[in-house]
């Protein structure tokens, strides 16, 4: 009797726009996992933070994941769109198939101000990437799911639940909603074989880190040091993986015990 081989993984990561980022890290610790990747990347966004838009970098990503042995297309998109989801599904599938494995890590988090400055205009710049974007991508992609298990939704979130963040409400709401958000798609998406998780990574050297904060930081982390993309992407790559499937429903805090 000959089995028949498992279909090989194919992942979209959104977000993925910089060698330093998270969302690069999760789509080279997908790559030496031998899953196929398909990235989304937004540069007028990264143009407004410290670290400044890198055009050529997702050619670069792109070429780097070849390398690595797998295949790897990507895709400029603007995730506030309200039907970036369908191009996203449309597209990923028209090119390298249907994918089995989703990472929601795109963010918007450009503006740091207290409370008598917030306005609609601000509230819903949050709400249409870190809240619209990733839920509506998410529904896509488990409509569209036809395995019968295997499948993988994973989140980015961040530590707005374990103490406040003066400055930043539109953040802590809008990615407080992805917590509450994982806990039941898990519920309603796990008859369709698919499994649905957050990690919050913590302070993580992404490259908005002044040397002063980097200087502050390392005491308030148990392990001694400040968290690395890596250290987020190794996780996501695990609960990516076929050993993760017992593992649904959860928000896992990977802090290095900040």
């Amino acid at each position: 009797m000959t089995l028949e081989p498992s279909p090989r993984h194919l992942a979209i990561v959104t977000g993925a726009s910089r060698q330093r980022g998270i969302g690069g890290a999760i789509c080279r610790a997908l790559a030496q996992a031998n899953v196929d990747v398909f990235f989304t990347h937004w540069s007028p966004y990264d143009s407004k933070m410290p670290w400044g838009a890198e055009e050529d970098e997702p050619a670069h990503l792109q070429r780097q994941l070849q390398n690595m042995g797998v295949r790897c297309e990507h895709l400029r998109i603007d995730l506030s769109v309200v039907n970036a989801p369908q191009q996203i599904l449309n597209t990923v599938e028209s090119c390298l198939g249907f994918p089995s494995i989703l990472i929601n890590n795109a963010t918007h988090d450009d503006t740091h101000a207290p409370f008598d400055q917030l306005d609609g205009t601000t509230l819903d710049a949050y709400y249409a990437v870190n809240m619209r974007g990733t839920m509506l991508l998410s529904v896509e992609f488990a409509r569209r799911f036809s395995r019968p298990s295997g499948g993988r939704i994973i989140n980015l979130t961040s530590g707005q639940g374990r103490g406040p963040m003066p400055g930043k409400l539109a953040y802590v709401a809008t990615k407080g909603a992805i917590d509450a958000f994982t806990v039941t798609l898990a519920a309603e998406v796990a008859s369709r074989g698919i499994t649905v998780n957050a990690v919050d990574p913590g302070p993580t050297d992404t490259g908005w880190m002044t040397e002063e904060v980097k200087q502050a930081l390392p005491p308030r982390f148990l392990m001694g040091r400040i968290g690395q993309p890596e250290d987020a992407a190794r996780l996501i790559a695990f609960l990516a993986s076929e050993d993760a499937g017992w593992i649904t429903g959860q928000i896992i805090r990977s802090t290095g015990g900040f």
